[in-house]
């Protein structure tokens, strides 16, 4: 069974910090997952579009978020790993990216 989550943290550096927490590291270092997943990390997303006039000057600005996001899928778990969940963002649509036709919405957790 799979889940799709959508993550906001508050920066890249506290995303690696919880990304490498799932790993363990082999006697040569290299690290090997805890748990199955595929990753898609969004980067800062557009909240909104930048509003024009018809004489093509800027109204409003593109409001870009401050936090870093990122859409997971989780293989075989039933909740989100340990220190993830505080992070979820709960969403009533797809969202602006989705895994491969997969739904978020019949997915989520």
């Amino acid at each position: 069974m799979i889940h799709i989550a959508k993550y906001e943290f508050n920066s890249k550096e506290q995303f690696d910090a919880k990304l490498d927490a799932l790993h363990t590291e082999d006697a040569d270092g290299n690290k090997i997952p805890n748990v199955k997943f595929d990753k898609a990390e969004l980067r800062h997303i557009v909240l909104a579009s930048a509003v024009v006039d018809e004489d093509g000057v800027e109204v409003s600005p593109e409001v870009i978020s401050e936090g870093w996001h990122v859409d997971m899928i989780w293989h075989d778990i039933e909740d989100h790993p340990y220190g993830w969940k505080s992070y979820n963002v709960d969403l009533t649509s797809e969202g602006s990216h989705g895994f491969a036709g997969v739904s978020y919405l019949t997915h989520k957790f």
